[in-house]
């Protein structure tokens, strides 16, 4: 269900970041975060050694948005094991809050890095993990959180029949006070050849929508920028992604372009979720167009430029916990 143009996006940018108020949230990310090994260096004959972080696209969003200022939700559910607790001790320490529910019969999720000669290569271990249990009944947690923004993905559209339904729930209950983001985020690994149309209805039914020129071929076979946001109708606003060239936001009957930064990639993997999250901090500023994607490009830039999603951060932040309501000062993590 579309809203009327002009509508919803602008009476939410009105506010401040000090609208948020007392028991209401900036913005709230729905999705699976997994727990990531990497390669590292170790001599031949020995046992691979690995280095621990955590992947996840809405909670990489929410992470930035924290960085930014915002006051952001990740929620989800997480497995009672190392990993689970190593997800919420990562992500309290950036300012996330965590309202993730433990899972006591499922593992959370796991993946890993293998670079090789060839481009690097990801394994997956998420099949029944406990994020994939998320359904429409957390779409009413998602609502007492009061959230001014809603972001999610295809991503977790595709972990289960049951996940499909609270992206579907969330994307397809239109709400004045609720704006609704959604990344299409396609893995073709993950989604196959038979989520095409899920994910172009899904994408129809946000306030907001980011999609990759390249995604919109691969999946629907479209020739260029104008068919795609043509084919993508419904939202509000549509955001694409052109790769090295830049990104491009349509409204109504206007666009906007904004070029890509000129950085040398070292990895690309986290910089699409970075300029989601560098775009919605200004539009919810009320920012022009144009700002709100040099500001997407800029944190996209800073993510290519170094390994693994979001670049390491010194100095105390604050850490936000599932079993506190308070907030407290802790250390930061760095890579």
């Amino acid at each position: 269900m579309s809203m009327p143009q002009g509508t919803v996006i602008q009476e939410e940018a009105s506010r401040t970041r000090s609208d948020a108020g007392p028991g209401r949230h900036d913005v709230v990310c729905v999705g699976e975060t997994m727990a990531l090994l990497v390669f590292e260096d170790h001599a031949p004959g020995s046992p691979p050694r690995f280095r621990s972080e955590i992947g996840g696209a809405e909670s990489n969003v929410a992470v930035h948005l924290a960085r930014a200022g915002r006051s952001p939700v990740w929620l989800s559910a997480l497995g009672d094991d190392p990993f689970g607790h190593w997800i919420r001790e990562r992500l309290g320490a950036e300012g996330v809050h965590c309202v993730a529910r433990t899972d006591r019969d499922r593992p959370t999720g796991l993946y890993m890095k293998e670079p090789g000669p060839r481009g690097t290569r990801v394994r997956y271990w998420r099949r029944g993990s406990a994020a994939s249990t998320l359904s429409r009944d957390d779409a009413a947690q998602v609502r007492r959180l009061l959230p001014r923004l809603v972001h999610t993905s295809g991503i977790t559209a595709a972990l289960s029949d049951s996940t499909a339904e609270l992206v579907d729930e969330l994307l397809r209950s239109p709400s004045r006070s609720m704006l609704r983001s959604f990344d299409v985020n396609y893995r073709p690994a993950l989604h196959g050849d038979h989520n095409a149309g899920r994910l172009l209805e899904l994408a129809r039914g946000a306030d907001i929508v980011f999609c990759g020129l390249d995604e919109g071929q691969a999946l629907w076979g479209v020739h260029g920028l104008e068919e795609l946001a043509a084919l993508l109708h419904g939202p509000e606003l549509i955001v694409i992604k052109q790769g090295a060239e830049g990104a491009t936001a349509v409204r109504g009957g206007e666009s906007w372009f904004a070029p890509a930064p000129q950085v040398e990639v070292v990895e690309p993997v986290g910089a699409g979720d970075a300029f989601a999250a560098g775009f919605l901090d200004r539009l919810l500023d009320g920012a022009p167009m144009s700002a709100c994607l040099a500001e997407g490009a800029r944190l996209a830039g800073t993510v290519l430029g170094v390994h693994g999603d979001i670049p390491p951060r010194r100095g105390p932040v604050r850490v936000a916990c599932e079993t506190g309501a308070a907030l407290a000062q802790g250390p930061a993590h760095d890579e």
